[in-house]
């Protein structure tokens, strides 16, 4: 058999079974022979009992059954107690004799035959000595006359309320151990069945048991080849209908890893393209004007200064391309700890609205400020809060039209920045938080594409939560959920 634990369920259940046949029938004959020798005890004492009385009435005279018979009406019945000696093994059934106290043979059933006390089955002192006491009494021992075991009863044989003999009425056993072997035959025959058809169905059980276990195998196997689609197909209510949903769930988890794991990976790629983009650009324009600077190509004052100036706003766009790497890679780092502590968080909107004035002053853009309380404790790093806040009004500001109003409303610990710029395509939405992607448009030709995915990571350490609502042309709302 392939299959290892098939085969070893198979033999630990038919070895238990044929350990517990065996139990069982040594109890069977015990408990059978002992039972057969307890009714057969019963029967040869009835029947004891019942010769012995009658030999009482005989000899007492007071039974009337035999009177009359051959020379009529004997004294005492003589003629009735000698026929019913004659008839007496006939009538018992078994073999019958009766001693007197001295253990001397009065008679036998068994005509024609002189017995000595040699004859007499072992054990039959203690048995005619009990009698003699009254009692009627069993033994169990040899027969050198029989030649075999014998179970002798003995009961006493009483005339004018005196024992005057014992009867004793002797059986072989062998009739009872060959009652006991039949019996033990047919439960022999009922175990090897039960045990063939218990091997019968453990193979079944144990097939039905292991198929499962095979198919989770080759799930398994399959799993680990990187078939992260595989299911087991087992639908069992039990541990092992457990264990299949669990590598069905595994292997689900495994796909969505996967998936994960190839779009982190395409993030990867695209985030080194697009850095090597964002750096391309700058460094392309920084280089080009040295160049032309040190080859004399570009000698007048007036060029050179404006040369001086474009390499300066490249210079200070890459500084800010690399400070927004460095704070982005820093707050995904989880290990990176921000200064948590209590902060008014109307100071930090304050803050942050002076900050971002002097961008929208040139733009004539009102910042206002709505909020129904002077005060506002929350547990955060004000700093960055500041900075997340100063990016949204940054991005408000650069793509509202000139003129316009940029509102902030507090209320009920939920601070709403809300413009009427431009506004956000549906399509663009999803991906609004991701690194380095910008909307093509001129407002936003100088951004780094950091903004809103470093003020994302802020709201995540802070667990805010961040909800963003736009219509193209009408403008667009920020939500935080502290």
């Amino acid at each position: 058999m392939k299959n290892k634990i098939a085969f070893k369920l198979t033999v630990y259940f038919s070895s238990a079974l044929f350990l517990f046949s065996l139990i069982i029938g040594g109890v069977f004959i015990i408990l059978f022979r002992s039972h057969t020798i307890e009714v057969h005890k019963a029967d040869l004492e009835k029947r004891a009992v019942t010769m012995a009385e009658t030999l009482s009435g005989f000899i007492n005279g007071t039974n009337t059954v035999w009177q009359g018979v051959g020379m009529g009406r004997m004294v005492g019945g003589q003629g009735g107690y000698g026929v019913y000696l004659r008839f007496l093994d006939d009538i018992a059934m078994a073999d019958v004799w009766i001693v007197d106290e001295h253990l001397n043979l009065i008679t036998s059933g068994m005509a024609g035959n002189k017995f000595s006390y040699a004859d007499l089955p072992q054990n039959a002192e203690s048995v005619v000595t009990e009698v003699f006491k009254g009692n009627t009494t069993f033994s169990e021992g040899f027969s050198n006359l029989l030649k075999a075991p014998t179970l002798t009863v003995g009961t006493p044989i009483e005339s004018g309320g005196k024992v005057i003999g014992a009867l004793l009425l002797h059986s072989p056993v062998e009739g009872m151990n060959e009652a006991t072997v039949q019996g033990v035959s047919i439960l022999a025959v009922s175990i090897v069945a039960a045990l063939l058809l218990s091997i019968l169905l453990s193979v079944a059980l144990a097939r039905a048991f292991t198929k499962p276990l095979k198919k989770m195998r080759n799930t398994a196997a399959l799993l680990a080849g990187g078939d992260y689609t595989a299911k087991t197909d087992v639908r069992q209510n039990d541990e092992i209908g457990e264990l299949a949903s669990a590598i069905d769930v595994l292997s689900e988890r495994l796909e969505q890893a996967r998936g994960e794991s190839e779009k982190l990976d395409k993030l990867r790629r695209d985030f080194v393209a697009n850095v090597s983009h964002e750096l391309k650009t700058p460094i392309t324009v920084l280089r080009g004007s040295l160049e032309a600077l040190c080859d004399e190509v570009v000698t007048d004052p007036t060029q050179v200064k404006d040369y001086h100036h474009q390499m300066l706003g490249e210079s200070l766009f890459l500084q800010r391309l690399v400070n927004d790497l460095l704070d982005l890679s820093r707050l995904q780092n989880t290990d990176f700890q921000i200064e948590m502590q209590d902060i008014n968080l109307c100071d930090v909107l304050s803050d942050a609205i002076r900050s971002a004035g002097q961008m929208a002053l040139k733009k004539n853009i009102e910042i206002r400020l709505e909020q129904y309380k002077q005060m506002l404790m929350v547990y955060g790093d004000y700093g960055r809060l500041r900075q997340m806040f100063l990016i949204i009004l940054d991005n408000a500001v650069k793509f509202s039209p000139q003129g316009e109003a940029v509102a902030i409303s507090l209320k009920d610990k939920t601070v709403s920045i809300r413009d009427h710029g431009i506004g956000i395509h549906d399509e663009d939405l999803p991906y609004i938080f991701d690194r380095f992607y910008k909307v093509n448009s001129e407002e936003n030709k100088n951004g780094s594409g950091l903004g809103l995915a470093i003020a994302k990571q802020i709201a995540d350490r802070h667990h805010i939560s961040v909800s963003v609502s736009s219509k193209v042309n009408e403008g667009t709302d920020f939500q935080f959920q502290f």
